[in-house]
């Protein structure tokens, strides 16, 4: 039985970690295209597209849940149990959210600041935060060589990105005032602890306890993720919506792009609940690759230097390093689910719980 546990969730693991692997591409690759196709023309406002894709979120687990019931009266029903009878738990969903559209900002404040190399260097430090927070909110159990292979997989990424990024760097090897790459080193440190933070919080918030479906999580979280995405227009772009209107830039190209985001939050969550968020940053690094390798081939936009062999070569050997030390059935979620849960059964059966001892 604890084997079978195991096989299925191995299967909905590398399931969903594989169609996070593949819409991670496919986003970035099309949102790199709708930018090429509207040279000479006004390019989309950048916020819009964000609140437009919560909102599409938003509707697909609306949609899911609908699914799961067919019953307009039921699925109202289990939204106000769930959500709205529930505060607290829906207000938990805040912090993540809140900690996502401070990272967005962050991100833009630090490439207004460094130059893109230094960023996309320096941001690789989620990798690490991610890992450390793991520790510290999840107890998560991560080995000597999984520390190990998390480091190469930084360095990996950063050998990767440097060639693209040396070449849109476009400021000519001469650095920003140092004040300004204070501003902009700080901000995207803080970006990478956010990222981190919020990522593993959110994880927490899927796993422990007798926690909602992932659906419901979902819809908590994209609740919050549209007042912020629409603060973010109103603060950032209300001037561009006013004098060119919401949709103005937008193409067939740009919906596929609101889409495949929309689509993409539904994946992270799949992959934190049945994987976790460091296995999310190894899918996050293979993709990367492939998105170089298709931009060298379709874009012809990027060289392929032997620091691009060699970083995909550390990613490919980080993801086998790691995987292998997660191989064994004790490590695997489903497993610590059914420890926790064993460990309850024994504690509720114990005379000493029932007498308050610890």
């Amino acid at each position: 039985m604890e084997k079978q546990q195991y096989s299925n969730h191995n299967v909905q693991r590398y399931i969903s970690l594989t169609i996070l692997t593949l819409q991670t591409t496919m986003t970035v690759l099309v949102m790199r295209y709708s930018r090429t196709e509207s040279e000479g023309k006004e390019l989309y406002i950048n916020t819009t597209v964000v609140l437009l894709s919560e909102v599409v979120k938003l509707a697909f687990c609306l949609i899911l849940l609908f699914g799961q019931h067919w019953s307009l009266i039921q699925t109202a029903k289990v939204i106000n149990s769930e959500v709205i009878r529930k505060p607290y738990e829906t207000t938990k969903l805040a912090i993540p959210s809140t900690l996502y559209t401070i990272q967005s900002n962050l991100i833009l404040v630090s490439l207004s600041n460094l130059d893109a190399a230094t960023f996309q260097v320096t941001y690789q430090l989620k990798i690490l935060t991610t890992a450390f927070f793991s520790v510290i909110l999840l107890r998560k159990d991560i080995k000597l060589m999984q520390w190990v292979a998390l480091v190469i997989l930084m360095f990996g990424i950063v050998f990767v990105q440097f060639p693209s990024a040396s070449k849109d760097d476009g400021s000519g090897g001469s650095a920003p005032m140092t004040t300004h790459r204070l501003i902009g080193l700080v901000a995207v440190l803080t970006a990478s602890l956010s990222s981190g933070f919020a990522g593993v919080f959110y994880e927490k918030l899927l796993k422990e306890g007798s926690q909602p479906s992932v659906i419901i999580r979902n819809i908590q979280l994209g609740i919050f993720s549209v007042i912020f995405g629409a603060v973010g227009v109103f603060v950032n772009d209300l001037n561009k919506v006013k004098e060119r209107g919401f949709f103005d830039g937008y193409s067939p190209v740009v919906w596929v792009v609101i889409f495949l985001q929309a689509f993409g939050g539904l994946v992270v969550a799949a992959v934190i609940k049945y994987a976790d968020n460091i296995l999310k940053g190894f899918a996050t690094s293979v993709s990367i690759i492939l998105s170089c390798l298709f931009s060298y081939v379709v874009f012809n936009d990027l060289q392929l230097q032997p620091s691009f062999i060699l970083g995909t070569a550390m990613v490919i050997g980080a993801t086998f390093i790691y995987g292998m030390q997660s191989i064994s059935p004790s490590n695997t979620p489903a497993a610590a689910d059914s420890k926790f849960s064993n460990k309850a059964s024994a504690e509720r059966s114990s005379p000493r719980s029932s007498d308050g001892d610890v």
